[in-house]
């Protein structure tokens, strides 16, 4: 069974200096740095037992020590809040985000999609998690360039990862109250990889008698994300993404970000703020 300190009453540790916390801070590409500047100003006006180490991430420089810097901070820190790292670079330029992610073995991107008071939508009483494994399958980051013209790119599927994510979102369900798990996956197709997926989600489940499981094929989810988003593993109908903030969890460590650039920016960063103050249980004074 895997245990992680996320799903331990005793984590976090207690704050240092005087009960106050130290974050990493990435501010992140674009208008990211400005936008959390904010955050820190609100932190300070708001007396946030807080306090911020920030490290730059240069996502266009093709030497990777700045993300270096940025895993050296976190494993000390445990924590870090995030700003949106760009992706569109040459190939020859590794994603930030997907190096931070499985230099520090964060394999579960939780997104917690909900109604929101006063946010007018075309569905209501949405309240759904979507976990998402985060180390590898499309995540693996495994191609290459046969001949030219030709790429090959690997999809990564093991049965500890497989395992690895489906305990802890059972045991997430099991903390949370929820009834029902539902596996998405294109085991249909990809017979080998998403079906070895979908038997270790099975094998898991048998654990947890009282939540009910299924699985849904990818394809059917989307149509029924905007049919009946209530009934499903996910919804994107509860205002934007931009009202969605995530969290990178891993055993040891867990990153709090943003998901996009879009009109809500400035409460997604908010919003991310927040769900890291619930983490730390961290509040102000």
């Amino acid at each position: 069974k895997v245990t992680s300190r996320y799903l331990d009453q005793s984590f976090p540790p207690p704050a240092k200096y005087g009960g106050r916390h130290t974050v990493t801070l990435i501010p992140g590409d674009g208008i990211g740095p400005e936008l959390l500047n904010h955050i820190r100003e609100l932190f300070r006006f708001c007396c946030v037992p807080v306090d911020f180490e920030v490290v730059r991430v240069d996502s266009s420089a093709s030497s990777e020590d700045d993300i270096n810097n940025a895993v050296t901070a976190i494993k000390r820190n445990g924590v870090a809040l995030k700003g949106e790292l760009n992706t569109t670079f040459p190939p020859s330029h590794k994603s930030r985000n997907n190096l931070l992610r499985t230099s520090l073995d964060l394999y579960a991107s939780v997104m917690h999609c909900q109604s929101l008071s006063g946010v007018p939508t075309c569905h209501k009483d949405i309240d759904v998690f979507i976990i998402r494994e985060n180390t590898e399958g499309e995540y693996s980051s495994v191609e290459h360039e046969n001949v030219p013209g030709v790429v090959e790119s690997l999809k990564i599927i093991t049965r500890v990862n497989s395992l690895q994510i489906s305990e802890y979102v059972f045991n997430l369900a099991r903390e949370k109250g929820r009834r029902k798990v539902t596996a998405v996956h294109k085991a249909n197709i990809m017979k080998l990889g998403d079906g070895l997926f979908l038997q270790c989600c099975k094998e898991v489940a048998a654990g947890y008698p009282e939540i009910t499981f299924d699985n849904m094929i990818v394809d059917n989810t989307t149509m029924q994300l905007v049919t009946k988003p209530q009934h499903n593993v996910c919804a994107g109908l509860v205002g934007g993404s931009g009202l969605v903030p995530g969290v990178n969890y891993g055993k040891d460590y867990a990153v709090f970000e943003t998901r996009t650039h879009e009109i809500f920016f400035v409460l997604h960063r908010l919003l991310a703020s927040c769900l890291m103050l619930d983490h730390l249980n961290s509040y102000p004074l």
